[in-house]
C-alpha cells in the first residue's frame, strides 16, 4: 500500500514527518509519497516558488527510508486537483493500493472537493486524528459516509479502495504560518523542522516578509 500525503508544505515541518511516519509505521504502508502542490484549490497560494518548496521536500526526507518525493504535481503545473493526481498514480501502479492521507479539517471538508466520489473509487482515506481531536457524528460527511468506516488498518488491504481509516498520530502543535511567522519577526524555528530545511530557508532569505495570513 502507498501513501499519498499532499501539501503547500512552505515549509514542511515535524508536524508533517511524525505523522506521516505514524501512519507508515502503524497501518504498514509500504511508502509514503510526498507530493507538494503547484497550485492550492482550496486556501490560498503559496508565496515561495514551487522548485524552493519540493527542495525543502526533498532536504526533509532524506534520511527516512519509505519516504518518497514526487513532483508530478508541480511538473504538471496549475490547480493541484487530487482526483487528477491520483488517476495519475493508479495508472502507474494497478496492483497496489493507494492511501490517501488527510487531516481532520480536511476531512470535514471532503465533500466539497472535486470528484470526491471518483477520489473514493481510486484510494483509501485514511484521516490523521490528534490526541483530544473528536469527529464530528452530526456532520454531514460522517452521516455520509459512515459505511466506508473501518477500525482496524489490516482492513484496508480487504478492498482496493473506498474504505476509511480514522488513525492517531502524534500530536505536535507545530505549524508551517507559525514557522514563517518566526522567521519574519527575526526569531529562529529551530527544532521545528530538519536543520536542512532552515538552513535552505535562511540561505534563500524566505519568509522575512509577514506570512501570518498564509497557507499551512
Amino acid at each position: 500500500m502507498i501513501g499519498i500525503f499532499g501539501g503547500t508544505f512552505d515549509p514542511i515541518h515535524f508536524g508533517h514527518l511524525r505523522t506521516a511516519l505514524d501512519v507508515m509505521q502503524t497501518v504498514g504502508l509500504d511508502e509514503v509519497r510526498f507530493i507538494p502542490l503547484h497550485g492550492a484549490v482550496h486556501r490560498d497560494q503559496p508565496k515561495t516558488p514551487a522548485d524552493l518548496r519540493l527542495e525543502m521536500v526533498r532536504l526533509a526526507t532524506r534520511q527516512q527510508q519509505g519516504f518518497v518525493v514526487d513532483d508530478r504535481e508541480i511538473r504538471r503545473a496549475g490547480d493541484s486537483y487530487t482526483v487528477d493526481t491520483l488517476a495519475s498514480l493508479r495508472k502507474e501502479q494497478p496492483d497496489r493500493s493507494l492511501c490517501l492521507l488527510l487531516g481532520m479539517d480536511a476531512f470535514d471538508g471532503f465533500l466539497g472537493w472535486h470528484r470526491p466520489d471518483q477520489i473514493l473509487r481510486l484510494a483509501h482515506l485514511i484521516v490523521m486524528k490528534r490526541p483530544g481531536e473528536e469527529r464530528s457524528k452530526e456532520s454531514k460527511v460522517e452521516m455520509l459516509l459512515d459505511a466506508r468506516l473501518v477500525s482496524n488498518p489490516a482492513q484496508l488491504r480487504d478492498r482496493d479502495c473506498g474504505m476509511i481509516l480514522h488513525q492517531p498520530v502524534t500530536q505536535l502543535d507545530i505549524s508551517a504560518s507559525k514557522i514563517r511567522s518566526l522567521v519574519a519577526e527575526g526569531r529562529t524555528p529551530r527544532f521545528l523542522l530538519p536543520e536542512a530545511v532552515l538552513q535552505l530557508i535562511e540561505n534563500k532569505h524566505l519568509y522575512l516578509t509577514d506570512h501570518a495570513k498564509e497557507p499551512q
